[in-house]
């Protein structure tokens, strides 16, 4: 795993996560809108997508909803939200997310959910 994709309006929430992943060597990068963020998913490849489900011109949902089933099946998305129902989680895990992560969330339970991906 080499190249990761953060997408969340939330800039002190982005920053975390690269602080908190940049000791292992990652490439990382960022994206602060939907848009934004399927500009760079279409033009790169990710290892792993951390992507906000609330955010402005495209929510994390239609971003998934506009990514090629190839895609989906190759890269995992990691929906990270505020959203905590189930129903949200079922909506996220059938539009092509593979994971589901609840905000907030400490940056040991993310060292640890990306290690266990890496080692996977």
């Amino acid at each position: 795993m080499n190249r990761i994709l953060i997408v969340d309006d939330e800039e002190i929430l982005r920053m975390l996560i690269c602080d908190t992943l940049e000791e292992f060597n990652f490439t990382i990068d960022e994206a602060d809108n939907g848009l934004d963020a399927l500009n760079k998913m279409q033009q790169n490849s990710y290892d792993l997508v951390f992507l906000d489900y609330m955010m402005p011109d495209l929510t994390g949902i239609e971003v998934i909803e506009k990514l090629s089933p190839e895609y989906k099946e190759n890269t995992p998305i990691v929906m990270l939200t505020a959203k905590a129902q189930e129903s949200d989680r079922q909506i996220a895990m059938e539009k092509g997310a593979k994971y589901f992560i609840s905000k907030p969330f400490s940056p040991i339970k993310l060292i640890s959910f990306v290690e266990e991906l890496s080692n996977a």
